[in-house]
C-alpha cells in the first residue's frame, strides 16, 4: 500500500528545474518539501523556495520540490523518501508541521542533511526531543520582528491597532507579544495614547483565507481600527481584503507582502531566504552546523522590515536604523513571553490579559 501511495504521489509532484540550462535531470541534489501550501503561497513556502532557487542556480546545483498528498507525518515521510530516492543530499522543510517527521527521517536517512525551518525535531507524542548531527533546526526571533512592526506603525501615526494570529503556536504568539511591546514602546517614548488591547487581539484558530476571518477584521475596521498586524499565513489575505474594503491598512508577515495589496504598510520579516542559503552554504562548504538549533534575530540579520517597499509616510530609514541598533546592542530587550511583556509594559499591561495574548491551549 505504501509503495502504491508513493507511486501516486510521484505522479502529482511538481518538479523544480535543473540549474544548468533549465533542463530536467534524473537526480536533484537539493529538495524542499512543502507544507500545506505551495511554493507560490506568498508566504512561508515561497520565501524558503526562492532562497533555495537562488542559491542552487548561483552554485550550479540541481533542485526540486515535493508537495505531499496531505498534511500528515506519513505523507511528509513519503515525500522525503521520494526526495531521497530522487538523489537529494539535503532536504529543506519549512515549518513546525515537520518537527515529528524530521525526528524520524533524520535517523532513517543518516547520510542526508536536513534543514528544518521554524521547528525542532521531536517525537509525535511531544515527549522526546532530539537533533542529530545531520539536522539543522533554524528558529527566528519573531518577537523582534513584531516589535519593529509595532514600533514603526505607531511612529508612522497609527494609534488604533489590532492583531490577528492564525493559531496560538509559539512563533505566532511571539509575533504578537513583540508587536504589543513595539507599539507601546513608541507610544511611551513619545507620549502617545493608543487604543489597543484585548478587544482587537485574537487568534483565528486557522491559517486559511475565509469570509469568517475577513468578517472579524472588517468589524474591527468598522469600529475604528486603523491597522491590523496579521501573523496568520493565508488568513492574512482575508485581512487584506477587509482592509481594502475599509480603505484601511494592515501589516504582513514572514515575507515582503507589499506586492499582494496596496493595504500592506510593511511586513514583519523572517529572512527565510537568507537563513536557508546560509545553511546550504555550510552544506556546500563541508561544515554543516547540525546537532543544535540556530536562532536568527537582529544580531545576525534574521529578522527585519522591508524599508524599500514599505508605505510609511513619516517613519524614516534613520528612525528604523536607530531602533534596530537599540535591539542589536541590547538597549531595548524585547519581551518573549507574557511575564516579560507585563514587566515591559508597566501600567499599560492592564489593556491585555494572558488568556487573550498567550493562551496555553
Amino acid at each position: 500500500m505504501k509503495k502504491l501511495l508513493l507511486l501516486v504521489a510521484s505522479l502529482v509532484l511538481v518538479f523544480g528545474l535543473a540549474a544548468c540550462g533549465g533542463d530536467e535531470v534524473d537526480t536533484y541534489e537539493i529538495a524542499m518539501i512543502t507544507d500545506s501550501g505551495g511554493i507560490d503561497d506568498e508566504s512561508f513556502n515561497q520565501g524558503t523556495w526562492e532562497g533555495i532557487v537562488e542559491f542552487a542556480e548561483e552554485n550550479d546545483l540541481t533542485y526540486k520540490y515535493y508537495k505531499p498528498l496531505e498534511v500528515s507525518d506519513d505523507a511528509y515521510l513519503d515525500a522525503i523518501e521520494l526526495a531521497v530516492e530522487g538523489g537529494a543530499k539535503v532536504v529543506v522543510t519549512p515549518g513546525f508541521l515537520f518537527e515529528s517527521s524530521i525526528y524520524v527521517a533524520q535517523t532513517e536517512y543518516p547520510d542526508v542533511y536536513f534543514i528544518l525551518i521554524d521547528g525542532e525535531p521531536h517525537d509525535a507524542g511531544w515527549t522526546t526531543w532530539e537533533t542529530t548531527d545531520n539536522t539543522q533546526p533554524i528558529l527566528f526571533n519573531e518577537h523582534e520582528s513584531g516589535f519593529l512592526a509595532g514600533y514603526a506603525a505607531v511612529m508612522d501615526g497609527y494609534r488604533n491597532l489590532g492583531f490577528t494570529g492564525g493559531m496560538a503556536v509559539p512563533a505566532v504568539v511571539k509575533f504578537g507579544i513583540g508587536y504589543i511591546a513595539g507599539a507601546y514602546y513608541a507610544a511611551q517614548e513619545n507620549g502617545y495614547t493608543l487604543n489597543f488591547g484585548d478587544s482587537t487581539y485574537t487568534y483565528f484558530g486557522n491559517f486559511d483565507e475565509s469570509d469568517t476571518n475577513k468578517s472579524v477584521a472588517a468589524s474591527w475596521y468598522e469600529l475604528g481600527t486603523e491597522i491590523i498586524f496579521s501573523a496568520a499565513g493565508g488568513a492574512g489575505k482575508s485581512v487584506m481584503s477587509a482592509a481594502s474594503d475599509a480603505e484601511a491598512m494592515m501589516i504582513g508577515v514572514d515575507i515582503d507582502q507589499s506586492g499582494q495589496s496596496d493595504t500592506v504598510l510593511t511586513s514583519a520579516l523572517k529572512n527565510l531566504g537568507v537563513a536557508v542559503q546560509q545553511a546550504l552554504q555550510g552544506y556546500l562548504d563541508g561544515d554543516f552546523e547540525g546537532g543544535a538549533t540556530i536562532r536568527k534575530g537582529v544580531e545576525n540579520d534574521g529578522v527585519s522590515l522591508p524599508m524599500d517597499t514599505s508605505r510609511f509616510t513619516t517613519f524614516t530609514q534613520a528612525q528604523y536604523d536607530a531602533i534596530y541598533e537599540d535591539l542589536v546592542d541590547g538597549t531595548v530587550v524585547v519581551p518573549v513571553n507574557w511575564a516579560e511583556l507585563v514587566t515591559f509594559l508597566g501600567d499599560d499591561a492592564s489593556n491585555f490579559t494572558e488568556a487573550t495574548v498567550a493562551p496555553t491551549s
